[in-house]
């Protein structure tokens, strides 16, 4: 399993495809997908793909959707080696199923695809690929994601590292229990955050091959963020995907340069860093860093001798990227395939996130 793509729905599929290539460096690619009642983009970035759909009809499904949730991630598409397998499995344990299996061609290749519904409003399409001569199998998404239309800049952006979904609070082990079920997911890591003003609480799920990171949120306190994201989103969601990247201070000043809003980080979180056991940062690279604001982690109980090639995460966060404080993304790079979330670093970010709702007046 892996992730094929990610379905927004928004309010203008064409402003937000030209806001991906402009802010991110995306690549448009060409529309094969839309209809009569609904206009459909799609951007790509190394091996992300982002849908962006909007409704040109009051009927078009996103224009339903729009109607309960704000704009934000519809659908996340897995694929899959056995779509009916999976579908089957997910009928044995009581899924929804929205879409039965439909068989479609795009190009040389030969789509299989199924739908289920998930948490809140969001569903997963699963999609099993045959492929034609001379392509790799679920590798390549068809002519739809490979057709690019312009010679935009190459974006620094390479994967997806993981989709945060939040849930209300005491729906959490549901969650959990529902992708063990349905979709075969593992729980790794569990975490319990708390700062002075809230809390969550936290299930990290892994695809069986371990390429699909789904952390769980649910609130723990009733000013929580996640609390927040419950109350504007209507519902259960996806609170944000982070973006892979193999050179996060460049990728970030590049963003900057193009008009992208970041979470503020204190310069006296560097001073505070540097008292950390086991950092490895030269003190040039260490002022780039705090320059762009980026938070980073690592395990302070490397050994000694292994500290000069230890694993390093680096991350830094939008500000939500819509009108409503609801979806934002996470840009991440791991040196030396550091494993984690950049534990190190949750007091940090919440508190920042926290300095966000409180100028909302959402937190007091």
């Amino acid at each position: 399993m892996k992730i094929d793509h990610v379905h927004f729905y928004v309010e203008d599929a064409k402003v937000w495809r030209d806001w991906f290539i402009h802010h991110l460096g995306f690549q448009p690619v060409a529309d094969r997908i839309s209809s009569f009642h609904t206009c459909t983009e799609v951007v790509k970035s190394g091996d992300v793909c982002f849908f962006l759909s909007s409704p040109l009809l009051p009927t078009s499904p996103v224009a339903e959707f729009l109607r309960q949730y704000p704009p934000g991630v519809a659908d996340v598409a897995f694929a899959v080696e056995d779509v009916e397998g999976a579908i089957a499995l997910a009928q044995m344990h009581g899924a929804t199923i929205l879409q039965s299996i439909q068989e479609r061609r795009i190009g040389t290749a030969f789509l299989k695809c199924g739908k289920i519904a998930a948490w809140g409003g969001l569903t997963h399409t699963l999609i099993e690929k045959r492929c034609g001569e001379g392509e790799d199998s679920l590798g390549q998404r068809g002519e739809v994601c490979n057709n690019f239309t312009s010679a935009s800049p190459i974006s620094s952006i390479t994967a997806i590292d993981h989709i945060v979904l939040n849930v209300a609070v005491g729906e959490l082990d549901s969650a959990v229990a529902w992708y063990e079920n349905i979709l075969n997911f593992q729980p790794q890591q569990a975490f319990k955050i708390k700062t002075n003003r809230s809390a969550l609480h936290s299930q990290v799920m892994v695809s069986p091959n371990g390429s699909v990171q789904l952390p769980i949120n649910e609130p723990a306190s009733r000013n929580s963020q996640i609390q927040e994201f419950l109350d504007v989103n209507r519902g259960p969601g996806i609170q944000h995907i982070a973006l892979r990247t193999t050179n996060l201070v460049s990728a970030i000043a590049k963003f900057r340069a193009n008009g992208l809003s970041l979470l503020s980080v204190p310069q006296t979180y560097y001073t505070q860093l540097k008292q950390r056991p086991g950092l490895t940062l030269s003190p040039l690279e260490l002022e780039a860093i705090a320059q762009q604001e980026i938070l980073v982690d690592w395990q302070e109980y490397t050994p000694v001798g292994a500290q000069q090639t230890a694993p390093l995460l680096l991350q830094i966060f939008t500000q939500p990227i819509f009108e409503q404080p609801t979806f934002f993304f996470e840009f991440i790079e791991r040196r030396l395939q550091a494993k984690g979330f950049g534990e190190g670093n949750f007091r940090a970010l919440f508190e920042a996130i926290e300095s966000e709702q409180i100028k909302r007046g959402t937190l007091q």
